[in-house]
């Protein structure tokens, strides 16, 4: 069993710049998963924005707090704490924090090659 907490040492330096407006960490990724291609986390303080970006897997955005504007292709939403967006393989994706407080999300993917 394996059990990471975010302020884990191995989770802790994985942390990097993503997309020009977040900051990620990986909790869970490819050097243990098996059928998942990471479990991320990432926060993004008010008026940052994950700027828009095609990747070559399945993701869904998990909200833990704050609020945003999620956009994927040309639909454009609300999201706010306990909502999921599904982002199909090769969309083009963005949040924006449109709040007064950093917006946390969590980031499950789909591996990378299947």
């Amino acid at each position: 069993m394996i059990v990471r907490n975010v302020n884990d040492k191995e989770v802790l330096e994985t942390t990097y710049r993503a997309h020009g407006g977040g900051i990620a960490q990986m909790i869970l990724d490819q050097r243990i998963l098996e059928e998942i291609g990471f479990l991320a986390i990432a926060r993004l303080d008010p008026g940052k924005e994950l700027e828009s970006h095609i990747d070559p897997m399945e993701e869904i955005y998990f909200v833990l707090s704050g609020t945003g504007v999620m956009r994927v292709d040309d639909e454009e939403k609300q999201v706010n704490p306990g909502d999921a967006t599904w982002i199909p393989v090769g969309s083009a994706h963005s949040l924006l924090n449109n709040g007064t407080e950093p917006c946390v999300i969590l980031v499950v993917a789909s591996p990378w090659d299947r």
